[in-house]
């Protein structure tokens, strides 16, 4: 969980330099976001064996020494309360699964544009998960099944901005109102759509074409 006073500090590792050199440039615009990169898994490792602090780690799937979701179980050892997160241009089937399995928090595509990866990246470091939809419909195709339930007004509201990767915070200030009010939606809105929670009810909520 980020810390409001000290802002948000991220820790993103990609051998890609213009993907690292383009987030960085990025995210040296957002006032609250601190970010420190890294090009390989090791180095990232020594960030966090120095005793670097860190709100969330987001970590490249294919780059050296990752070894797929080894890479992930690696940082949950040493940072077990700490978000991580995978950014890819692609994974398969079995990949998503195996991430699922080693408590990844969530997975950004390479081709996701840099203020969605912002939502997302706070969105995860709120302790929610963040999975696009192509990936969940795969892994999870029977919990998109239609539902006759409307929704609200306000909870039609609140579900658009979880569809932009917002936190539960984040809705409560943009509506103004109290978090405890918005969480009180969101388990509305996943009852109404049938879903376990709220990932599963954006993609349900897409597929039906409710935003």
């Amino acid at each position: 969980m980020m810390d409001s006073d000290d802002g948000l500090k991220v820790l993103l590792a990609d051998d890609h330099g213009m993907i690292l050199e383009m987030i960085d440039m990025y995210l040296s615009r957002v006032p609250d976001i601190h970010l420190t990169t890294a090009k390989t898994l090791d180095k990232a490792l020594e960030h966090i064996e120095a005793g670097e602090s860190f709100d969330i780690v987001v970590l490249d799937l294919n780059m050296p020494g990752m070894g797929g979701s080894a890479g992930v179980t690696k940082v949950k050892k040493r940072l077990p309360d700490c978000p991580v997160a995978i950014l890819t241009g692609e994974v398969s089937s079995q990949g998503v699964r195996d991430l699922i399995d080693v408590g990844t928090d969530g997975i950004v595509l390479k081709t996701t544009p840099l203020k969605t990866l912002v939502n997302a990246i706070r969105f995860m470091a709120e302790g929610e998960q963040f999975f696009p939809k192509e990936l969940m419909f795969q892994i999870f195709p029977s919990e998109t099944a239609k539902t006759d339930t409307p929704l609200s007004p306000k909870e039609q509201l609140v579900l658009s901005y979880l569809a932009e990767g917002m936190s539960n915070r984040q809705i409560a200030s943009r509506l103004s109102l109290a978090e405890p009010t918005i969480k009180m939606h969101v388990r509305s809105v996943c009852v109404k759509l049938r879903c376990k929670n709220r990932t599963q009810a954006v993609i349900a909520a897409q597929s039906q074409g409710l935003v």
